[in-house]
């Protein structure tokens, strides 16, 4: 439900231009918000922070509760090597057994839990970097504000995005930080990351590359400010993705969060809809960026676009 708003402004019916404004307000931040309207309706950007050190928290919390619950359901490998010959001695003459399907969903599942695992180790390197940039890379204004409403939406997204990657097993998970615990080492917690399926090493794979490029992009931002929060001068940003479109750290977001649909094979619509709702929200701040950059600079570049390179 969250979406359909985002999914209806980019549908081309004029009627709906107002709902695209009253969304646009709303995903202001930053130097967007300096000459609206909805500035006493809005916060520090420097609470920025506060959704980075929620997002750790959970994250982290979450982690370890799944981590456990790994750890509890056994090794994913030794199952799946033993299956043939098990189920092979136990059918005997007839050569037919329920056992190979049952021992088959029970490794899906066990890889299924890992593989949550596995989304919250990316997630959670995603938001102690924020944490990290909106503490000592970012030299925000005094004058920077956004909307009182960004800020509770960001609040409930660092809360719903890291249980969107386990929410399939935080029954489990729960059940089981409630009424047990798990002793594990290293090579417990390694192995059966090892063996997940060959997507989940492609969606990492896009997830970092999305990482390094808004991390050189955030750096660039925080560079600008070269007087601290009290200068009040902004410049056109160069260097990196920044060559190609106005808000390259919110393209390294989208990609980020496209590596969590890749790493689940597509097949987690939870995870579909929280990357769909990113793209609509990024999209619309991205495009409202831009505009303010054209308005505020008369030599801003032409050729360069509000998120996609030469698309949008």
């Amino acid at each position: 439900m969250a979406i359909l708003p985002i999914v209806i402004v980019f549908m081309p019916f004029p009627k709906l231009s107002w709902l695209q404004e009253v969304l646009t307000v709303f995903s202001r931040r930053g130097k967007t918000v300096l000459q609206s309207s909805s500035r006493k309706f809005s916060v520090p950007q420097k609470y920025f922070c506060h959704f980075y050190v929620l997002g750790v928290a959970w994250t982290t919390l979450l982690l370890i509760g799944t981590c456990l619950c790994a750890f509890a359901t056994g090794p994913v490998v030794a199952e799946s090597l033993y299956l043939p010959s098990i189920a092979s001695q136990l059918a005997g003459a007839s050569g037919q057994s329920p056992l190979p399907k049952l021992l088959a969903s029970t490794v899906e599942h066990k890889k299924g839990i890992w593989n949550s695992v596995f989304l919250l180790l990316l997630m959670e390197t995603q938001v102690l970097r924020r944490l990290f940039e909106s503490l000592y890379v970012f030299k925000y204004s005094p004058s920077a504000r956004m909307h009182i409403v960004g800020y509770l939406i960001g609040l409930t997204f660092y809360t719903a995005a890291p249980l969107s990657l386990c929410c399939e097993h935080i029954p489990e998970v729960v059940k089981f930080v409630v009424n047990g615990y798990a002793e594990f080492t290293i090579k417990d917690f390694v192995n059966p990351l090892m063996h997940l399926r060959w997507y989940a090493w492609i969606g990492a794979a896009c997830f970092t590359w999305g990482w390094i490029h808004q991390r050189h992009c955030h750096g660039i931002l925080g560079s600008l400010r070269k007087n601290g929060s009290q200068d009040e001068q902004y410049v056109i940003p160069s260097g990196d993705w920044f060559n190609y479109v106005s808000s390259p750290h919110y393209l390294a977001e989208i990609i980020i969060y496209g590596g969590f649909v890749i790493a689940t094979g597509f097949s987690d619509v939870t995870i579909l809809l929280l990357f769909s709702f990113v793209v609509g929200n990024l999209g619309l701040a991205a495009k409202d960026t831009h505009n303010w950059y054209i308005r505020k600079f008369e030599d801003y570049p032409k050729d360069r676009t509000s998120i996609l390179p030469f698309v949008y």
